[in-house]
């Protein structure tokens, strides 16, 4: 049973968990805990799918269809499931869009995970104790900003430069938990992760973009000239972190989560390009390399992000099972295999719009 320094966790409230991190989280927390009672907290934004949870069948999952800034709502179902242990995803995430519209990420970044707080705050406040509780909340390597080639790792000392308005959200969101437990001594943990990727990923993001846009012989858009390095995690490895921190980890820490997997941008969609080539050797496409079609950079696009995720590997044991070659191998054998999710999440005007106006006519 999940347990934090003896004391058991029985109702867990997960916050965007019909998103992409959240549903694999969900997937595996049962898997790992099927006795288990979890809510899952979802607003169903334009990312959040009902689709990404079919076939979990437990008797002790409950879907709960609303917004984490709507006081009321968050404080009926702490007090109702009688939650005593949080996971909290939910959060705009895409950079892109926060260039265009960084009002609806102030909202729920900040504002929605204050509200969460100062709901937790007070219920378990009047059950008497924070024994057996815990808030974890799940943030960014992008708080830290910007490396150079070079330049060593994030730690959980590197000072927050935020250069998105996403960023600078998630940075507030960190900076507000903190302050919890520093001044109510809210039992609190917090998690620093690079770039995630795998199934159920919303296909405006890079990897399942290329897949998508490979397979039906549509240019793949890089930004730039694509040398941008991220730190590729495979998101059950981040699940698998995230169960290490609330079962092992120390109220009131930090901990980075990296997948050590520095690569560019270019060699990552040259990399599907090839996985894609042996998959599909009947492709029309093929070579799926003579898809890249490189667009005008966004504003203010970062160079570089690592991780040094040393801490977590040194205090709870915790390290990355996958490699890229094997997780990418996945993710496009996923994609390729799940066209019907496909279609639900990606068919409607608004996604088709978005793209056009972000990458097709840049």
């Amino acid at each position: 049973m999940l347990r934090f320094m003896g004391d058991y966790m029985k109702n867990m409230l997960v916050t965007g968990g019909a998103g992409f991190i959240g549903a694999n989280f969900i997937r595996f927390i049962l898997e790992k805990e099927p006795d288990l009672n979890l809510v899952n907290l979802d607003l169903l934004t334009y990312a959040g799918h009902e689709e990404n949870l079919e076939g979990i069948g437990s008797s002790n999952y409950f879907f709960v269809h609303g917004d984490i800034c709507d006081g009321d709502l968050v404080a009926k179902v702490i007090r109702d499931h009688q939650i005593d242990t949080v996971v909290h995803f939910a959060a705009e995430s895409h950079v892109d869009r926060s260039i265009v519209s960084p009002g609806q990420f102030i909202q729920t970044n900040i504002v929605g995970t204050f509200n969460l707080l100062e709901t937790c705050r007070l219920f378990w406040q009047k059950s008497g104790s924070y024994s057996g509780k815990r808030f974890h909340h799940v943030s960014t390597d992008e708080v830290f900003g910007m490396l150079k080639i070079g330049d060593p790792a994030f730690t959980e000392e590197t000072p927050y430069s935020p250069s998105s308005p996403y960023a600078a959200s998630k940075a507030s969101s960190d900076h507000i938990v903190r302050s919890y437990f520093h001044t109510y001594k809210l039992p609190i943990t917090i998690s620093n992760c690079s770039n995630n990727y795998g199934p159920f990923q919303f296909p405006e993001k890079l990897i399942p973009l290329m897949i998508l846009n490979a397979v039906n012989g549509k240019p793949l858009p890089v930004y730039g000239e694509g040398q941008q390095i991220r730190d590729w995690l495979y998101v059950e490895d981040h699940c698998s972190a995230i169960y290490s921190i609330l079962n092992y980890g120390e109220i009131g820490e930090t901990y980075n989560i990296g997948g050590k997997n520095q690569f560019s941008n270019l060699e990552i969609v040259k990399s599907i390009c090839s996985i894609l080539d042996s998959y599909l050797p009947n492709s029309p496409y093929r070579p799926h390399s003579q898809l890249i079609t490189f667009v005008q950079d966004r504003p203010g696009h970062d160079f570089r992000y690592d991780m040094n995720f040393n801490k977590i590997q040194a205090k709870l044991g915790w390290a990355p099972n996958y490699d890229l070659e094997f997780g990418l191998k996945a993710t496009v054998k996923w994609y390729l295999n799940n066209q019907s999710w496909i279609e639900s999440v990606s068919g409607n005007v608004a996604f088709q719009d978005w793209m056009n106006k972000n990458y097709i006519n840049r």
